[in-house]
C-alpha cells in the first residue's frame, strides 16, 4: 500500500471520530488521575455549554465574533485582489509598493492594537481594523505572485484575440490566478480568526475572546474558558472546510491543470 491510495469515504470519517475519542478519553483520564479541582473535565465542559445556551449567551456571542471577522475580512478582500493584480500585472508599481509591503508584512495584528483603540475607540470598529490587517497582507501578496505564474501562453492566447488590457486582467488573468488567490484567503481568514480572539479579549466586551477574558477573571470559569475555545476551534474548522470546498469548483480547478 502507497501513501496515495485513495482513502475511503468511512474512513475519512471514522478515523477522525477515532482520535476525537482518544483525546477525549486521554483528557477525562488525565483530569481523574491528576486529582485537580481547577481544570475542568469534558462533562464540565459540556455543562458550562450548556449553561451558555440556557442564558441565551452563545450564540450572541459566537455572532459577535463572526460578524467582525465578516466585515474586516470582506473590506480586505475588497481592497487586496485588485491591488495584487494591480501590482502583478505592473511591474514598476510593485517594484515602488513591495518595499512598503514587506515592512509591514510582518508585524503583527496584535501589535496594532495600541493604535487600534488610539483611533477607533473601544468597539467594532477597532476589532473590525485589526481583521482587515490580518487579512491583507496575505491576500495582496498571494494575487501579487500569483499573477506573475500565469503561463506565458494564456496571456499569448489573449493577445492573440486582440484583448485590451482590462479584458487580459478579467478574462485570463484572473481565472489563471483564482486558485492561488483562494490559498491566500485560506490563509488569511485563519490569521483573522485567530485575531479577533486576542482583539476582543483586549478591545471590545462581547465575542467568544471576550467570553473567555471574562470567564477566567469573574470567578475563575475555566469550564466556559475551555468551551469557548472548542468553540473557536470548531468554528475555524468549518471556516477553513468551506474555503477547501471552494478550491474544487470547477471554475476554479482549471487554473491547476498548468501545474499538473
Amino acid at each position: 500500500m502507497t501513501g496515495t491510495t485513495p482513502i475511503r469515504r468511512w474512513e475519512a470519517i471514522a478515523w477522525p471520530l477515532a482520535a476525537m475519542t482518544a483525546i477525549l478519553c486521554a483528557w477525562y483520564a488525565g483530569v481523574r488521575w491528576s486529582g485537580t479541582t481547577v481544570f475542568p473535565s469534558p462533562m464540565d465542559v459540556e455543562r458550562g455549554l450548556a449553561e451558555l445556551l440556557r442564558r441565551g449567551l452563545l450564540w450572541g456571542y459566537v455572532g459577535d465574533s463572526l460578524l467582525r471577522v465578516a466585515m474586516g475580512f470582506s473590506l480586505a478582500v475588497a481592497c487586496a485582489i485588485p491591488i495584487g493584480l494591480l501590482l502583478g500585472w505592473y511591474p514598476l508599481a510593485a517594484s515602488a509598493a513591495n518595499p512598503v509591503i514587506q515592512m509591514l508584512r510582518p508585524i503583527s495584528p496584535l501589535a496594532w492594537i495600541p493604535l487600534a483603540i488610539v483611533w477607533f475607540g473601544t468597539g467594532n470598529l477597532a476589532a473590525v481594523f485589526l481583521i482587515f490587517l490580518a487579512s491583507f497582507f496575505p491576500i495582496v501578496v498571494s494575487t501579487m505572485n500569483g499573477v506573475r505564474d500565469v503561463p506565458a501562453m494564456h496571456l499569448q492566447a489573449g493577445q492573440n484575440f486582440g484583448l485590451s488590457p482590462v479584458a487580459m486582467l478579467r478574462r485570463v488573468v484572473f481565472p489563471s490566478v483564482l486558485p492561488q488567490i483562494l490559498v491566500g484567503l485560506r490563509i488569511a481568514l485563519g490569521v483573522a480568526w485567530l485575531v479577533i480572539v486576542a482583539a476582543e479579549m483586549i478591545a471590545v466586551t462581547s465575542g467568544l475572546g471576550y467570553l473567555i477574558i471574562d470567564a477566567r477573571n469573574a470567578g475563575k470559569r475555566y469550564d466556559l474558558v475551555v468551551a469557548g475555545m472548542l468553540i473557536i476551534g470548531g468554528i475555524g474548522l468549518a471556516l477553513d472546510f468551506g474555503v477547501r470546498r471552494l478550491e474544487r469548483c470547477k471554475s476554479v480547478r482549471w487554473g491547476f491543470s498548468h501545474e499538473a
